[in-house]
């Protein structure tokens, strides 16, 4: 009798050991820490993610953090403070540049267009691109894609950013707002949600979308370091996946689902304002629709970079790119 209650204690611990086993299996999360070059609207499809679960399906516990800049960014990727980073894809062309051994590979796509608009401090009716000529233009960082794309555009238009205005672009990108609400500059590059406030408050105009204006660009990616990828390459494809789901959710709600989804990131702007920026975004296709940053926008991302003279070298789309995990994932 006692050998039968010993071996029966036996069983049952070592079914509770499984029990266990499987459980601590289940809750195992992979943590990936993310750096973002700034808090936006404009990335969605990225709180969308997190709010909905598709990182945690993946099994994968998000550390999000804001650097505030494209340079802070890839110094905290680079110096391992970040597994990943979400920024424009000119940054791995600035790191390949200067002889990195360890490149930023860039492996998701996120928005694919420019994400500034053009305020004026008037109501301008009728407005056409020449109305800049004569004009001070209060700009963005020199060498960042929002100042890139919004000489490209300038120039397309006829317009010479650096003789037929007067460019400004010694501001801080968070001191830009309120140099303008100043005073200073006639018309201003801005990103949303400060855009549509500025409309709201009377502050400025929108008048053009520079987005519409440049086409497809890789302008947001998520990028890791070539060795992180290598090691890590099924917590990759988990991110990927989650991230796709989130392009694809955003792609099928209104924009005042994704708006009410995405307002804890943003508690000082009131909902209807969200809504009114997703649907902008949305409208003109700065999210993408999918993951894969394609040979095109890559082609245009460098001609926007060599027109501002900022192109350090013609990096090929197979150096820095990848895009099979993405093709992977659609494609499952």
């Amino acid at each position: 009798m006692k050998r039968i209650r010993f071996a029966a204690i036996i069983i049952l611990a070592l079914l509770l050991a499984g029990v266990s086993a499987a459980c601590n299996q289940q809750t195992t999360k992979t943590t990936l820490k993310v750096a973002e070059v700034t808090r936006s609207i404009f990335y969605a499809p990225q709180y969308v993610a997190l709010e909905k679960g598709f990182f945690e399906e993946e099994g994968l516990d998000i550390e999000l953090t804001t650097t505030w800049g494209g340079d802070k960014t890839m110094t905290t990727l680079l110096s391992d403070g970040a597994d990943i980073a979400l920024v424009g894809s000119e940054t791995s062309i600035y790191v390949h540049a200067r002889g990195a051994t360890d490149p930023a590979i860039n492996f998701a796509q996120l928005t694919q267009t420019d994400g500034t608009f053009l305020v004026a401090r008037e109501n301008v009716e009728n407005f056409e691109w020449e109305h800049l000529k004569g004009s001070t233009f209060l700009g963005q960082r020199k060498g960042g894609m929002p100042q890139m794309v919004g000489e490209f555009v300038l120039k397309q238009h006829g317009i010479d950013p650096h003789n037929d205005l007067e460019l400004i672009q010694n501001v801080d990108f968070a001191n830009i707002p309120n140099a303008f609400a100043s005073g200073t500059g006639d018309y201003v590059q801005l990103f949303e949600p400060t855009a549509s406030i500025f409309e709201k408050e009377g502050i400025g105009h929108i008048i053009a979308s520079f987005g519409e204006e440049s086409g497809h660009v890789p302008y947001t990616v998520f990028m890791t370091k070539e060795s992180f990828l290598e090691e890590n390459e099924e917590a990759i494809k988990k991110f990927t996946r989650a991230v796709y789901k989130a392009q694809q959710w955003v792609q099928d709600q209104p924009a005042s689902e994704t708006a009410k989804v995405i307002q804890p990131y943003f508690e000082d702007t009131e909902l209807d304002l969200i809504t009114t920026v997703v649907d902008r975004y949305k409208s003109q296709g700065s999210f993408a629709e999918n993951p894969i940053l394609d040979k095109e926008e890559w082609k245009n991302l460098k001609a926007i970079m060599d027109e501002a003279g900022e192109l350090p070298e013609d990096v090929g789309y197979d150096t820095l790119v990848n895009t099979e995990i993405a093709e992977t994932i659609i494609n499952d």
